[in-house]
């Protein structure tokens, strides 16, 4: 069964907007946007000061948000930026505030 467009709607934005709401996961998005669009984790953790387990977590919550994708290549992951979903989402919000 699939659910009613507002709901789902309204999950993507929460979704969207929650994982945009912290800045360390915008400048994972900005990083990879700048790099390419594609990094192993090991390479985004590097960026970062905080601990292994919150990178993890913040590209976990991204990932879920749909706003980067994951490939397992060997031992590591890749993870892409999907701008797409990110443009997407947020047209989609701006559009409800068009005339």
């Amino acid at each position: 069964m699939s659910r009613p467009k507002g709901l789902a709607e309204r999950e993507d934005y929460d979704a969207v907007f929650g994982a945009l709401g912290h800045p360390t996961r915008r400048t994972i998005l900005t990083v990879l946007r700048v790099r390419g669009g594609d990094m192993t984790s090991g390479a985004i953790a590097a960026r970062f000061d905080c601990a292994w387990p919150t990178t993890t977590q913040h590209l976990k919550v991204l990932e879920e948000a749909g706003l980067v994708t994951v490939r397992v290549r060997g031992r590591e992951r890749l993870y892409r930026l999907d701008s797409a979903r990110m443009h997407s989402v947020v047209r989609s919000w701006i559009d409800r505030f068009n005339e």
